[in-house]
């Protein structure tokens, strides 16, 4: 291995992984299974939304224009001619003078255009009914095809499917979808001083962070996670563990064994795999320095830092975009409430808090130690200070990436 980093910038690190990531396979799901998955192409509607003119409250449905100046005290006079039944097509045709009974969502007859509330009407008996106030065309109506027509984009190829979503294909008609299949991966930490977390700890010991970490995290993306045991820094180990990952999953996270030292092995094992090609060893970005990623076949590795923030933070920058839509993740814009300093030469990611006042969002950097867990948990995203800027001054309007 070699004793140095030849880092890169993080933009040419992610397209070198979104160039070589696995290729995705389709599926067609059924709408109960296609929640939380990701569009493969657009679905249109089947047909016009609402499939006919509908009433949105219950009233009595009327000609507008036969009401027209009506009120209180010259109140409009009509003949109710019966009802429409919810659920059911209707007979019935309004002519001059004529109304009928409506219940929300009831159908409108023909001869109808609009439909006044029952508040505003007096029912003088079965045949004759009395409006206080006049009727806008098409008031309380809801048109055919209003909300969505026939062969319109419901869906659109890449968009993550939510319970929204899925009613409004629902209520098109749509039975099914061409979807994404998620990605699996697989997360192995390693590491001589990791235990598990209800395991007490010795001296010099800590316990395991990443693997929980990364598997919400993957999971949160929509992506199929598979936590491995702990492996040790030992060469055969690791090979091991990684031959499994690879046979089972699409993409593996390696977090540990990935900054140069003498029990720094993982470079040495992935590289080890037949077809195995180097994609970059080392980021310019704070933190997450020694990252590196490996394509092995049709299969992609990627070495997270051993420390957990610094892991986390990578998985945010270049991990959470391979297995989900870049429209999925969302900037917020406010301003800096404080100074902040970087160095010139690299990327800075810093998590931060947004603080919501009467005007403006306040975006509150979460400085400390580096590597406290305790910063992370409470940041909302991060701030992102480019290469080429040596700080962001207080007041400066910025974005922060959401978590």
């Amino acid at each position: 291995m070699k004793d140095f980093f030849q880092v890169v910038r993080y933009q040419q690190a992610w397209h070198e992984l979104m160039n070589v990531r696995p290729p995705q396979v389709l599926q067609t799901l059924g709408l109960y299974e296609a929640g939380g998955r990701i569009a493969a192409a657009d679905v249109g509607s089947r047909e016009d939304l609402p499939s006919f003119d509908r009433s949105t409250v219950d009233g009595y449905a009327l000609r507008a224009g036969d009401i027209y100046g009506c009120s209180e005290s010259s109140p409009g006079l009509l003949e109710n001619v019966g009802e429409v039944k919810m659920g059911q097509e209707t007979s019935l045709t309004l002519h001059k003078g004529q109304c009928c009974w409506i219940p929300t969502g009831g159908m409108l007859p023909a001869g109808a255009d609009a439909v006044i509330m029952m508040e505003y009407t007096e029912k003088l008996d079965e045949k004759t009914v009395l409006t206080h106030r006049p009727a806008a065309p098409f008031e309380n109506v809801m048109q055919a095809g209003e909300d969505v027509r026939a062969g319109q984009i419901i869906i659109s190829a890449g968009q993550v499917i939510r319970p929204a979503d899925i009613g409004l294909m629902a209520s098109s008609g749509v039975k099914s979808l061409q979807v994404f299949k998620p990605y699996r991966v697989g997360i192995i930490s390693t590491g001589d001083e990791i235990v598990p977390p209800d395991q007490e700890l010795a001296p010099g010991e800590i316990r395991d962070v990443n693997s929980y970490a990364l598997y919400a995290a993957v999971d949160e993306c929509g992506a199929i996670p598979t936590a491995y045991p702990l492996v040790k820094d030992q060469f055969a180990a690791i090979q091991q563990t990684v031959a499994a990952g690879l046979a089972a999953n699409d993409i593996l996270l390696l977090s540990g064994g990935s900054s140069v030292g003498v029990l720094d092995v993982t470079l040495d094992v992935l590289m080890s795999f037949a077809d195995a090609r180097m994609l970059f060893h080392g980021l310019a970005v704070k933190p997450g320095k020694p990252t590196l990623a490996v394509g092995i076949k049709d299969k992609l590795v990627i070495g997270l830092p051993g420390h957990p923030v610094s892991a986390l933070t990578i998985f945010h920058i270049l991990v959470a975009p391979l297995l989900r839509p870049r429209n999925e993740i969302h900037d917020c814009e406010g301003h800096l409430s404080i100074n902040v300093f970087s160095q010139a030469g690299r990327d800075d990611f810093i998590p931060a808090a947004i603080e919501e006042q009467k005007d403006q969002k306040l975006i509150h950097p979460l400085l400390g130690k580096s590597g406290l867990m305790s910063i992370l948990a409470r940041a909302q995203g991060f701030i992102h200070i480019p290469y080429e800027k040596q700080g962001i001054k207080a007041g400066e309007k910025i974005k922060i990436r959401m978590f």
